[in-house]
């Protein structure tokens, strides 16, 4: 039979009290703390859980932050192409107003003096900042202004392309400055005329920038396989003036086609393979103008150049004026085009990020909650149960205090 001594019942005892105290503690520490898993011991699979939930809530906020880079970024993109539409409409007004038949050269120089002006604000536009120590039209990156004003105009310095934040959305923090200013598609979009005449300033007649008038045609005509290279295609005007009045003479390619010898009427449209174009004024010998397809290739700011440099150069016919006028505002155009295109992309980003923002709140509720499910405690629960073990130990200690004065022959017996 063991022994039992009096020294051991007070062991026993004690240890007793101790691990209730420690309980007790245990207990009081998630009332204070209001985890129910505070270390993987407690719980391994709680655990684990929390530890992904955690995991993906890290994640949703460092996308939160790309996404905020992004927005932040697309917004000042936004307000720069608002500006630059601004400063491209009054270009274009000033370029209306300079077609003015009774404007001099001086009325026209002045005219080019605020284009000018117009053209440096449009250059320090495209080399804004993003307020990050990058530019907004930058491309993929770089620590020098993307645009570089030279003696033979404005040239990209840039990297071509775009940089992406770091998240699993694709959105972009910086615009292709090349594609954005200096590559719009030229002429009307789909092709462009021009004045070929080897003396411009004695022409009296001038073509405007034409439409596609019928799409299936015209793209039938100047496609491969009909067209092996699009790009070189040329189509030719050639007039002839006699006693009995003007005819002119359509070739394709050095080729004549069926318009030749067509008495010309000033202003009516001129029509072949789906394309339409006019031409307006007196020809004269030597009056001649081409129709090229359209390429991504104008600038806007070689079309301010361009403009201002013509605006500048004296006596030159109302003939020349006009079709200077006329290309002009077409370049003008394309470029006010290409911008606004750029400018409702921009605005569908932000769009975009305003819902990829709503699905990473979902994502990190998700996370949060998953996690508080996991490790949280459930207090009503946990102030019972360290009431209870309160009183356990108190009757507990107070038996124990009672006990202790007691010799083993006297609880025995007691």
């Amino acid at each position: 039979m063991p022994r039992i001594t009096t020294a051991q019942s007070f062991d026993t005892g004690v240890d007793r009290l101790q691990r209730r105290q420690t309980d007790l503690a245990a207990a009081q520490e998630r009332l204070t703390s209001g985890k129910r898993v505070s270390k993987a011991s407690d719980d391994p699979t709680a655990a684990a859980r929390a530890e992904r939930a955690l995991a993906t809530e890290v994640r949703s906020q460092a996308s939160q932050r790309a996404l905020d880079a992004s927005r932040n970024a697309m917004a000042l993109t936004e307000s720069g192409l608002a500006d630059a539409g601004e400063l491209m409409q009054q270009a274009r007004e000033a370029m209306v107003a300079s077609g003015n038949a009774t404007y001099s050269d001086a009325e026209r120089a002045s005219v080019a003096e605020r284009l000018t002006a117009i053209r440096q604000q449009l250059l320090t536009i495209a080399n804004r900042g993003d307020g990050d120590g990058g530019f907004l039209f930058g491309g993929q990156g770089g620590n020098q202004a993307p645009f570089v004003d030279t003696t033979s105009g404005v040239s990209f310095r840039g990297t071509a392309g775009e940089v992406q934040v770091a998240s699993d959305e694709a959105l972009p923090r910086s615009i292709d400055g090349q594609a954005a200013w200096l590559a719009s598609r030229s002429g009307n979009g789909l092709f462009e005329t021009r004045a070929a005449s080897a003396a411009p300033t004695s022409a009296g007649s001038w073509i405007d920038s034409g439409r596609v008038s019928d799409p299936q045609t015209f793209y039938a005509a100047t496609s491969p396989p009909v067209v092996a290279d699009p790009a070189a295609l040329r189509y030719r005007v050639d007039f002839t003036t006699t006693a009995a009045g003007s005819t002119y003479n359509v070739t394709k390619n050095g080729l004549p086609t069926a318009l030749s010898g067509v008495p010309y009427v000033s202003g009516k449209a001129i029509e072949i393979d789906g394309m339409s174009f006019a031409v307006t004024g007196n020809p004269v010998a030597g009056d001649a103008f081409e129709i090229a397809l359209a390429t991504p290739s104008l600038g806007v700011f070689d079309t301010l150049d361009r403009a201002i440099a013509e605006l500048k150069t004296p006596l030159r016919s109302s003939a020349a004026v006009a079709q200077g006028v006329q290309r002009s505002l077409s370049d003008l155009d394309g470029s006010m085009t290409a911008l606004q295109s750029l400018r409702s992309r921009v605005g569908e980003v932000l769009n975009r990020a305003d819902m990829v923002e709503g699905r990473i709140a979902a994502q990190t509720l998700a996370a949060q909650t998953e996690r508080s499910s996991a490790e949280d405690l459930d207090m009503v629960q946990a102030i019972a149960d360290f009431q209870n073990q309160q009183t356990g130990y108190d009757a507990a200690l107070k038996t124990y205090a009672s006990v202790q004065r007691m010799s083993l022959f006297q609880y025995l017996s007691s």
